[in-house]
């Protein structure tokens, strides 16, 4: 049985509180955030490293990132900007052995609160914090519906 935590929360035996989840993955906010809003894109189906993962599903991981970094810009958050990160292996830092991609809220002139956060990584109200990602993906599905 794979003991990953990750899929342990896609199956909801391990505990997450998710901002977006559909067929094939799932997204949730950091246990130890960076920055408040901090989000964890991970593909349902386990993948270890990008070698592991089918370019396909790797595009769809890439594609809720940046939705949900525009969908930060919306919500309660008002962020400026985002950092999408992919740790790709233990060389370059990743700590849990499936492949995730960070979205990290930035603003104007954060640089002294990013490396606080980046060294005390401490959770940042999660219930509230959730709620408003949430809001910023309703706003800009609505946003893309009058689009379109």
């Amino acid at each position: 049985m794979n003991d990953c935590v990750f899929c342990r929360i896609v199956t909801g035996t391990a505990p997450a509180t998710k901002v977006f989840e559909d067929d094939a993955v799932c997204a949730f906010l950091d246990i130890r955030p960076i920055t408040r809003g901090h989000t964890l894109v991970i593909p349902k189906q386990h993948a270890t490293e990008l070698d592991d993962l089918d370019p396909e599903l790797g595009a769809l991981v890439f594609r809720t990132g940046h939705r949900l970094a525009r969908a930060l810009r919306r919500g309660g958050l008002a962020s400026d900007g985002a950092n999408l990160v992919l740790n790709d292996g233990v060389a370059a830092f990743q700590t849990v052995g499936h492949v995730h991609l960070h979205v990290v809220p930035r603003k104007h002139g954060d640089k002294l609160s990013f490396a606080k956060g980046f060294l005390l990584r401490r959770p940042h109200e999660t219930e509230s914090t959730a709620a408003a990602i949430r809001a910023g993906l309703t706003a800009l599905g609505q946003a893309e519906g009058a689009q379109g």
